[in-house]
């Protein structure tokens, strides 16, 4: 307990999955949190009570972005912490049926939503001293998916912008990670899922260990690169999948 003491955070798509859970673990952790979703932001800082605060925010408009961090500035006065987590996996096709509208929805929330949290986010921490942000890309974004390849090219291009402002801030105190979640008990993969059980063993046979992660998993992740435990990692894509990209 504590180990975020104090720290203010922003943790985007926090309304379900791995971004409640970060949001939850944060707030345990002793930080302050600012959830922010398109649904579901409310009920999540409602649970986690006085440490929190919900906006509601559309992570692919620069407006919704910039009002977020205000939010945040004027409630706590700084930022430390930013997870970028919001994201949708799209409609599953291959490369030549995957239609112009999906790629394009894709990479607006998922890469574009990063995009415009660490744009709008790194000046307030550099004026506060340094922070950390948190890319929450995939597996996804190391290996091909056959049948995603919106997703796929949306991930892939978060752990390059990762490593990328990692080194422009290297010397401003701003760290840059990814985590990089395989197959996670979340409403997205229950949505891949349905109610197939074939689906399910596919899912977890994915995963040389052999079941699907949870949430908390992931979150804990979270966590230390949130803290001052990760002083000297920045730049690096994170995998937190049960060694699914070691195959």
């Amino acid at each position: 307990m504590g180990r975020l003491e104090g720290k203010v955070s922003i943790v985007t798509g926090a309304g379900s999955g791995i971004g409640k859970a970060i949001a939850r673990m944060f707030a345990g952790e002793g930080a302050f949190v600012v959830a922010a979703d398109i649904a579901g932001a409310d009920e999540t800082a409602q649970e986690i009570g006085s440490r929190a605060r919900s906006v509601n925010a559309d992570v692919s408009r620069s407006e919704d972005i910039q009002a977020m961090i205000q939010a945040a500035t004027s409630w706590q006065g700084h930022i430390d912490v930013i997870v970028n987590n919001a994201g949708v996996e799209g409609d599953q096709a291959f490369t030549a049926d995957c239609t112009e509208a999906n790629f394009d929805r894709v990479i607006a929330v998922n890469l574009r939503g990063a995009f415009l949290g660490m744009k709008y986010a790194i000046p307030v921490m550099i004026s506060a001293g340094g922070g950390s942000i948190i890319n929450v890309a995939s597996v996804a974004g190391l290996v091909g998916f056959p049948g995603a390849p919106a997703y796929c090219a949306s991930k892939g291009g978060m752990i390059q912008l990762t490593k990328t402002a990692a080194l422009e801030y290297a010397t401003s105190n701003v760290r840059v990670n990814a985590i990089c979640p395989g197959v996670i008990q979340t409403p997205m993969v229950e949505r891949s899922m349905g109610e197939s059980a074939e689906a399910r063993v596919q899912m977890e046979q994915m995963e040389p260990v052999g079941r699907i992660g949870t949430p908390e998993e992931v979150a804990a992740l979270a966590v230390f690169l949130a803290s001052d435990e990760s002083s000297f990692v920045t730049g690096t894509a994170l995998p937190v999948d049960g060694g699914l990209v070691a195959r």
